[in-house]
């Protein structure tokens, strides 16, 4: 069955082309805050991280009801996740501060030290 799909969607990407999405977003809609944008949107690839940025530039903070069910769907990948443990380490922030600085959980932040910082080890 696997197999099939795969045969069936070769060149399918793991994710969307983020990249292209807002480009063409402030391209049409909101030019006025492309320059706000450039300097992420000149980036080869978009980490999470990167993406969150843009959408705060592009749309502004949202009311809190907003902020928490969107925070309900964030996923992280690998890269953001140890962008954001040397973003702690960098600036001496605990658990707690680094997870108010993301909006996350003291929860996540403490599983992802413990993966992520063992590897380096």
């Amino acid at each position: 069955m696997v197999e099939k799909i795969q045969k069936m969607k070769p060149n399918m990407k793991e994710t969307p082309d983020f990249k292209r999405i807002y480009t063409d977003l402030l391209d049409k809609k909101f030019p006025d805050k492309k320059s706000k944008c450039q300097k992420i949107l000149s980036k080869t690839t978009l980490s999470t991280l990167d993406i969150i940025r843009l959408n705060e530039n592009i749309f502004g903070q949202k009311d809190k009801e907003t902020l928490v069910f969107n925070q309900q769907h964030r996923s992280y990948c690998e890269q953001s996740i140890i962008e954001i443990l040397e973003y702690q380490k960098k600036n001496n922030y605990n658990n707690t501060q680094i997870a108010l600085k993301f909006k996350l959980s003291r929860n996540s932040v403490a599983k992802w030290k413990k993966k992520y910082l063992q590897i380096e080890l």
